[in-house]
């Protein structure tokens, strides 16, 4: 199994590469940058992407989805209460973050689905606030949090269709239940460290204290 956390971009996104080394198959988390770079990581472990997945549908982690499907024809996929927001951000935004527009989603995601790549597969838990349809994944004793858990912090609240009571009753609900053990891989390179434990976040979060 292949696990590779990249910042990409300048916006300190973290993109997630996922695969099955044997079966050839993969993924990419929210590969919102520098696809030149990320296919060639792809590539070196002989891994052909099946999927996109976006965490969420803010631009800054969907911007690179038109050229990851143009060069690979991976299928997008996501919560289905995000997927009318994937491709209809506002010009301004897209001037802004020099951004394309993402394509469509391919397959919509709810709470308790399974993603499968070759042999490896990863659970989607719905966790709204960041976003309505927010999400994160796990897998064997990982979790992949996009916006919704970073390190030492939790996604920003005060933008249209957030929620601070959605998002701490995601993070108590739904993450902070999770064996402590459980390696914290969030969507932004802006904690102390570029990844953390559910124990280390239910004890030393300031925002959402176990």
């Amino acid at each position: 199994m292949i696990v590779r956390q990249y910042e990409v971009g300048s916006f300190e996104i973290f993109c997630y590469l996922i695969g099955d080394e044997k079966l050839g198959e993969g993924l990419f988390i929210d590969p919102a940058d520098e696809a030149d770079m990320l296919l060639s990581e792809a590539a070196s472990y002989g891994i052909k992407i099946k999927y996109i997945v976006n965490t969420h549908s803010h631009i800054d982690h969907v911007m690179g989805n038109a050229e990851m499907v143009h060069r690979t024809h991976a299928q997008i996929m996501i919560h289905e209460e995000d997927a009318p927001n994937l491709g209809s951000r506002p010009s301004y935004l897209l001037e802004m973050f020099k951004a394309t527009p993402s394509p469509p989603a391919d397959l919509l995601l709810r709470d308790g689905d399974l993603v499968r790549v070759g042999q490896v597969q990863l659970q989607v838990l719905h966790t709204p606030g960041h976003s309505p349809g927010g999400i994160c994944l796990t897998m064997e004793g990982m979790v992949f949090t996009g916006d919704t858990l970073f390190v030492g912090a939790v996604g920003r609240t005060d933008l249209p269709g957030s929620s601070w009571e959605d998002l701490e009753r995601s993070v108590r609900e739904k993450l902070y239940p999770l064996p402590g053990e459980t390696v914290v891989y969030p969507g932004h390179n802006y904690g102390s460290t570029p990844m953390s434990t559910i124990r280390h976040e239910r004890l030393t979060n300031p925002f959402v204290r176990g």
